[in-house]
């Protein structure tokens, strides 16, 4: 479990690592609903794309039904994960992740 193994390496209370992390989600969400992009260095983006509205076509009725306009999360890995996930190795050498916001909330139109 992630938990438990941040609680083991950083010697922290497996509670206080749970609270840290699931508010650390929570900042993710909100950031992300509210528009902004997420840059975490050496891990990754996360930003909003926008889906246009479109027609779509039912399968087994052959029916052409619209599809209203949405918004969607987009994750583009950084170099080191690429890295990670291609070449699977020790990570305890990589170096630690930087979070970076933006300093105006770039809010997306829905």
């Amino acid at each position: 479990d992630l938990i438990d193994r941040i609680a083991d390496e950083t010697r922290f209370k497996r509670n206080d690592v749970r609270l840290i992390v699931q508010t650390f989600l929570d900042d993710v969400i909100k950031e992300l609903s509210e528009g902004n992009r997420l840059e975490f260095r050496n891990f990754g983006v996360f930003e909003l794309n926008e889906r246009a509205p479109r027609m779509a076509q039912n399968p087994k009725t052959l029916e052409r039904v619209p599809v209203p306009a949405r918004r969607t999360v987009k994750f583009k890995p950084g170099k080191i994960m690429k890295s990670a996930v291609d070449f699977p190795r020790d990570l305890t050498d990589m170096p630690v992740v930087e979070t970076v916001t933006p300093s105006a909330p770039q809010v997306a139109s829905v």
